[in-house]
């Protein structure tokens, strides 16, 4: 599992006195006991991959996000803890998809649901998240197929 990786590398990490990937480590760890407690509360099972795939990818997203803010304030010192974190975070996630790939699952998407247009887009979406949760950036996605739908 996902979580088991997290903790051995922790572990290493620890070991190494890799100070940044120990802090970003226990974070992601944290993030993700959070989301079980609160799943927890709403009655469903703990977290598989693909939630934990998820998180992660939120994760990344924030850290981008703060990226930016940083490189506008003058903040060379914050850009490059972000990056890092980044960099740590993103050596759980699976290969992304090229934009070659992501166009061929998206026509294999449409052809299998038979959308024809706009009203058809929740299908489409529906089973590329299936399939390929977290090897995807959906907001890309989503405007992919909103153009080949439209």
């Amino acid at each position: 599992m996902l979580r088991d990786d997290i903790n051995k590398a922790l572990t290493e990490a620890m070991k190494a006195k890799n100070e940044r990937a120990v802090s970003t480590l226990r974070m992601v760890n944290s993030t993700l006991k959070n989301a079980d407690i609160e799943a927890r509360g709403a009655g469903k099972p703990a977290l598989g991959d693909a939630e934990v795939l998820s998180i992660l990818q939120k994760m990344i997203k924030q850290r981008q996000e703060s990226v930016e803010l940083y490189q506008k304030g003058g903040r060379a010192d914050l850009v490059k803890q972000e990056q890092e974190e980044i960099a740590i975070i993103s050596g759980y996630l699976p290969k992304q998809m090229s934009e070659a790939e992501m166009t061929a699952a998206i026509e294999a998407a449409v052809k299998e649901t038979g959308a024809a247009g706009m009203k058809d887009m929740g299908k489409v979406i529906g089973i590329l998240r299936g399939k390929y949760a977290g090897q995807m950036d959906m907001a890309k996605a989503s405007a992919m197929v909103k153009a080949k739908l439209s």
